[in-house]
């Protein structure tokens, strides 16, 4: 066999567009270089100005940078408008924003739910909406993918996180639930679900070896993921390789959920 294991056409993602939240760093980030190597164009929607700025510039003329709160339903619209006139309409969604304040359940105050709830559920239902809005005006469908979490199809092991739980069951059945809505116009919904993966979302937990030699002994593999991993098999789930996929929840976990 020669050629790149992603040169083939079930990997190509030549003449489309995507958007992709959270889009500044980590899976996110490295979702929008794999697009950009597939042949995408790519739209970095983030709510910090100089890193998702600074990250489109790294990637080149095929990136476009747009600041906008992914919780704010006006500024998504506005985000979206501004994606559709720049590159001409969305062909691909990922909804890779996302946030974790990993604390026991009695600690847990209101307003720390609610944040929660608003970046891992609401925004995506926002995000969401507004794309498929104008896929189905283009009338020429597309590929949604949600970042779920191994913590949205398990009850965890290490530390209480109800609120990042709670919010990626919900991803996973949104996902199902999207799937159903919109299949017949020719929207695929996916998801992935990470294990533990090496980026800045991981937080202080990386600096604690203990800790992680204990989150690497929970899958069967051996360690925790790359965000690269996470990003190939979201190109997969993006792109014709997966035209007969909708509905569906990806494990990318070295096995965690294999125990």
């Amino acid at each position: 066999m020669t050629g790149s294991p992603l040169s083939g056409s079930a990997f190509t993602l030549a003449g489309k567009t995507a958007l992709i939240t959270g889009g500044a760093a980590g899976i996110g980030l490295a979702t929008a270089r794999r697009f950009i190597e597939a042949g995408a164009r790519v739209i970095l929607l983030d709510r910090y100005p100089a890193a998702v700025g600074g990250a489109a510039a790294d990637l080149g003329t095929s990136a476009l940078a747009i600041t906008a709160d992914v919780t704010d339903a006006a500024q998504v619209d506005a985000a979206v408008d501004r994606a559709q006139q720049a590159f001409g309409g969305i062909d691909i969604l990922v909804n890779s924003a996302g946030l974790s304040l990993r604390e026991a359940t009695l600690e847990t105050d209101i307003d720390t739910w609610n944040r929660v709830v608003d970046v891992n559920m609401t925004a995506l239902f926002i995000v969401s909406r507004a794309v498929a809005r104008q896929m189905l005006a283009a009338g020429h469908g597309g590929a949604i993918i949600n970042l779920a979490s191994i913590m949205g199809l398990s009850g965890g092991s290490l530390y209480p996180n109800l609120s990042y739980h709670a919010t990626k069951g919900a991803v996973v059945n949104m996902t199902r639930a999207l799937a159903v809505e919109w299949g017949a116009q020719g929207i695929r919904v996916n998801a992935v679900a990470p294990t533990w993966v090496r980026t800045a979302f991981i937080g202080a937990m990386a600096d604690d070896p203990d800790l992680m030699a204990r989150i690497a002994a929970t899958m069967p593999l051996g360690r925790i993921a790359e965000a690269d991993e996470v990003a190939l098999a979201i190109l997969f789930l993006a792109g014709p390789g997966a035209a007969m996929i909708t509905g569906h929840t990806l494990p990318v976990d070295g096995g965690f959920l294999a125990r």
